[in-house]
């Protein structure tokens, strides 16, 4: 069993390496990540607004639309990086005479499934820790009042934490990409403010 891990982890990068898709997956990652915090923070946000009382009415919006977020996401990437992949390899024949190792083919076709697993599932993930607090509300372990305040300080944590892995990617201050990402979530919070008093909700 151990051995098959091993196999299968090695082959997963020999793959990666090959098609140097890494950093393409990490650039879905956090585009798509960022995505569904900022769609479930205002969704949260402006249910909190409107007094919306039911946690379940707060999960079903969430959770509807990135499972929008993430069925685009996967089916896009899917056709993208199949054509892409496709286009490459049809290069790499003209260039080796139709000559080209059987292993691309392969690290081709796991690469199309690999980046569109992690577009599609990014903004669930990220979506799903800030509804959480919801779930718990909805079963009556929490109130729904601490829901949305626990749900809005996860999603400025997750937003934040985004801020710092591309910090990481970037070899820079991580700390100054989270704040960025911060005050993208706190501009968001202002607009819906903003949009709030003009239409005098």
């Amino acid at each position: 069993m151990g051995n098959s891990l091993k196999e299968i982890s090695k082959k997963i990068r020999t793959y990666l390496h090959i098609t140097k898709a890494n950093g393409i997956a990490r650039r879905y990652f956090v585009i798509n990540g960022f995505d569904g915090a900022m769609t479930t923070f205002g969704i949260v946000l402006g249910s909190w607004i409107a007094g919306v009382a039911k946690p379940e009415i707060v999960l079903l919006a969430g959770f509807g639309a990135c499972l929008a977020m993430g069925v685009s996401g996967f089916f896009g990437a899917l056709m993208a990086e199949k054509a892409e992949r496709e286009r490459h390899l049809k290069e790499m024949e003209e260039a080796t005479k139709n000559r080209v190792n059987p292993i691309h083919y392969r690290a081709a076709r796991f690469v199309v499934m690999y980046v569109a697993l992690i577009d599609g599932l990014s903004p669930a993930l990220t979506a799903s820790i800030a509804l959480s607090p919801f779930i718990l509300a909805s079963i009556k372990i929490i109130t729904v009042s601490n829901a949305y305040t626990i749900s809005l300080a996860l999603s400025m944590a997750t937003l934040f934490l985004l801020g710092i892995y591309l910090g990481k990617i970037a070899k820079e201050n991580g700390w100054i990409y989270g704040v960025a990402m911060i005050a993208v979530g706190a501009l968001t919070a202002l607009t819906i403010f903003l949009i709030q008093r003009f239409l005098g909700a």
